[in-house]
């Protein structure tokens, strides 16, 4: 049920994104009276679920119909709108273009006025851009949506008074429970959940930290970044040890635990922080300590069992409002808007920074480049309106950036060889752009065995 769930919601978003995208190429063809042959959701080889065109003056429908259809086919001046049987995305076939149809027997004629190739070279940029624009703005429309219902709630990095608790390559590296780092390479980060995002990123070789009062400099590695990429957990957030509940079935069931019991030692030793405490439980596993206790503005000590697995059987309080000042935004439409744009520029950026980490092998971020599987991985088990838009407009996004890439099969491709052309007047051969397609589809198959071979990888670990 829960492998159903995620395909129904992965083939829902690329649907919506792929159909926004393909969108964009159709208004500004229609813009510029360029004729639009086909406007699909999915993918139709040989047969169409559904069509839709209108000539003789009225609406005509075909269901479970072949693509091979001469009475439709005798009216090329009316878009033909449908959908595939294919669900992976969609496509708008656009009149005198070399795409991904490699339709050569239409370019092979003589050009027409109402065709791609005949229109001026910055109308071909608009409609080549297009699909890109409309993804950009899907992602505006959908994070101003998300803005505008659920507001924004996160934790500054400033207002992380307890610091970082650390994992193994943190410690490696040379950061230490408590840290409070300040900045990488002297740029601060607001959002703590983004720590490990921006160090990444950034590709910094300094971090300032925070640690007992004093302020130090951490040295960085660039040897640890493919680690880093692969490593989550490295800057958790430290966070008293706050008794919410103790478990019935819990060893100190009758110890005298209360909710709001405080834990600010172990046999002695100072310690308050959660994962403090929970390195030093795993040392007393199948055994008794003594806990050192804060209830209210008492102090006292209490014996506790510790079990086998190196906890004592209480439930913790994560609620984080009550340790730190957790930072909140509500919106009204005319704030989410341009809140909403300034998320989607912030988002772009990072992700044209993280698709310099992948084509930079040092960084061997290559190997995490996945297909459908990983897209479906990061959609929860259940169903959420909240995830399942923010994944939507993070997706737009890598969708819109992806398509920039200056691969000839790409968007990007055909808008190089337009500024090209605009630049110098020339413009590049039908055959030129017939070779440099092919060769774009064969980089794109390439990274696609890339991607599907990462994910395949990945099952097996």
């Amino acid at each position: 049920m829960v492998v159903l769930l995620k395909i129904i919601q992965v083939i829902l978003a690329l649907s919506l994104l792929v159909l926004f995208h393909e969108f964009g190429h159709y208004t500004f063809a229609k813009l510029f009276k360029t004729r639009v042959e086909k406007f699909y959701l999915f993918f139709n080889p040989r047969i169409s679920l559904l069509k839709f065109k209108r000539f003789d003056g009225k609406w005509h429908c075909k269901a479970f119909s072949s693509n091979d259809d001469p009475v439709w086919d005798v009216h090329p001046e009316n878009t033909e709108y449908g959908i595939g049987w294919l669900p992976f995305g969609g496509y708008c076939k656009i009149a005198g273009m070399i795409d991904e149809s490699m339709d050569t027997e239409a370019m092979k004629l003589p050009p027409q006025p109402y065709e791609f190739r005949t229109k001026k070279a910055w109308q071909r940029f608009f409609i080549m851009f297009g699909g890109v624009l409309f993804n950009f703005i899907l992602a505006v429309i959908l994070y101003a949506a998300i803005l505008g219902t659920w507001g924004e709630e996160y934790l500054r990095n400033e207002d992380a008074v307890y610091g970082i608790a650390v994992n193994d390559l943190s410690y490696e590296i040379g950061f230490r429970d408590g840290d409070r780092i300040l900045a990488f390479d002297g740029v601060p980060t607001e959002n703590f959940s983004n720590l490990q995002v921006d160090l990444v990123r950034s590709q910094a070789h300094e971090a300032t930290v925070l640690r007992g009062g004093d302020t130090i400099q951490v040295a960085i590695d660039p040897i640890y970044l493919p680690a880093m990429l692969n490593t989550p957990g490295m800057f958790d957030l430290a966070f008293p040890f706050v008794v919410k509940e103790v478990a019935p079935e819990s060893p100190n069931a009758d110890a005298g635990l209360l909710p709001g019991d405080a834990v600010t030692g172990i046999d002695g030793q100072d310690m308050f922080l959660v994962q403090q405490i929970q390195k030093e439980l795993l040392q007393h596993r199948d055994s008794r300590i003594t806990a050192t206790l804060r209830r209210d503005a008492a102090q006292l000590e209490m014996p506790l069992q510790v079990d086998t697995a190196g906890h004592i059987g209480v439930l913790l309080d994560t609620d984080l409002t009550k340790f730190f000042q957790v930072t909140t935004h509500d919106y009204n439409l005319l704030s989410a808007l341009p809140a909403g744009a300034k998320k989607t520029w912030t988002t772009i950026k990072g992700y044209v920074q993280e698709l310099g980490l992948i084509f930079s092998p040092k960084t061997q971020a290559y190997k995490s480049v996945g297909s459908f599987i990983a897209i479906g991985r990061i959609f929860p088990d259940t169903w959420d309106w909240y995830r399942f838009w923010t994944l939507c407009a993070l997706l737009s996004i890598m969708l819109g950036v992806m398509n920039l890439l200056p691969i000839p099969a790409l968007d990007g491709g055909h808008i190089l060889f337009l500024i090209f052309e605009m630049i110098t007047g020339r413009k590049p051969s039908d055959k030129f752009m017939m070779v440099a397609e092919w060769i774009g589809m064969a980089l794109l198959i390439m990274l696609m065995v890339l991607a599907f071979g990462n994910d395949i990888r990945s099952l097996f670990h």
